[in-house]
């Protein structure tokens, strides 16, 4: 209450400086690939540019610092037993724009004098980091040409470098049905593709990412693979999962074209995705197949993929977000004295 009577507003405390201090954290847990789509999208109703790229650049230079499920040992309570946030924030402190307003109206440099850290198992220092860097990779290449995410700090180090022959599965009830069929072709070296299940896909881009690693393999001891798709995937989701790849398939994006069979690579440290197929063969087998039917034609559904966005712009609505021209006015008339609004 006190915070609106003082009239301290959204756009005040999102600035550019406050949103890369929450890529900063967010690679320094390892964190949900999630909050790559929150804070672009956040970014893009504020009108601040905040590219993939920009999230890799920071990515790149940021250690792991905690030892936390799934990229560590510990649960994540015992982040908070460690010291918390603030004892987290303090370690990053080189790395964070300290100047940078918060919601407590004081800097974050204030919010964070002081803390401490109580366990050093749990919540490790930039000289002793988890890992030295790796907690998010951003990808480009011929199949994601806009994009895609991969929580390095949770995939298997020997499957960051990977060539593998591609076994696609179109939506999750083809996925369920043959998953694990004994007579699945499929071997350790595949690699799993998940397509239509992006914002307009599925749609709503669900947590499906982490698709199932097929019974027979499983019953070898395969314990992850290779798997790419445009869903999400839960923030507890570990293994070499490559998501939100945009453009998706439903929109005609490169995913569309991949057939079985197909060799791709995934080359972690040359920040690409390639699918093995001359250009002119992709834009053939585009230009040949048809995109699925809209599920909606009417209605709330169909005004969503009329205006949702790919995932590299956040799978926000194109209408929410920041226009140049855009006014923004204080209450007056019946809502004088409400304190709202960015």
């Amino acid at each position: 209450v006190e915070i609106a009577r003082e009239g301290l507003r959204p756009a005040a405390v999102l600035t550019r400086e406050a949103l890369e201090n929450a890529v900063t954290v967010l690679a320094a847990v390892a964190g949900s690939t999630n909050t790559v789509l929150h804070l672009i999208a956040l970014a893009g109703r504020l009108g601040i540019d905040l590219p993939l790229e920009r999230f890799d650049s920071i990515a790149a230079r940021t250690p792991v610092l905690t030892n936390i499920q799934p990229a560590g040992e510990h649960l994540f309570e015992d982040l908070q037993r460690a010291g918390g946030v603030p004892a987290l924030l303090g370690e990053l402190a080189p790395l964070l724009h300290l100047d940078a307003l918060t919601i407590t109206g004081r800097t974050l440099g204030e919010n964070i004098a002081g803390a401490e850290v109580w366990d050093r198992d749990v919540l490790r220092s930039l000289d002793e980091p988890l890992l030295p860097s790796g907690g998010l990779a951003v990808l480009g290449g011929t199949l994601a040409p806009d994009g895609a995410v991969l929580k390095a700090g949770a995939a298997s180090p020997n499957l960051l470098q990977h060539r593998g022959r591609a076994l696609v599965f179109d939506g999750i009830e083809d996925l369920l049905a043959r998953i694990d069929d004994p007579d699945l072709p499929v071997e350790a070296a595949s690699v799993l593709v998940l397509r239509g299940a992006g914002p307009k896909g599925a749609p709503g881009m669900p947590e499906w990412g982490m698709l199932p690693i097929p019974r027979k393999l499983l019953e070898q001891g395969v314990t992850d693979m290779v798997r790419v798709s445009d869903a999400r995937m839960s923030g507890t989701g570990y293994g070499t999962v490559v998501l939100h790849v945009a453009p998706e398939s439903a929109v005609g994006g490169p995913l569309h074209a991949v057939d079985d069979g197909d060799e791709i690579v995934l080359d972690t440290a040359a920040r690409r995705l390639d699918l093995c197929v001359e250009p002119e063969e992709i834009a053939r087998r585009l230009g040949a197949r048809p995109l699925p039917e809209p599920p909606f034609r009417r209605g709330y559904g169909s005004i969503y993929l009329k205006h949702v966005l790919q995932a590299d712009a956040g799978a926000d609505f194109d209408v929410l977000r920041h226009r140049p021209d855009e006014q923004q006015t204080e209450p007056h008339g019946l809502l004088e004295g409400w304190i709202s609004g960015w």
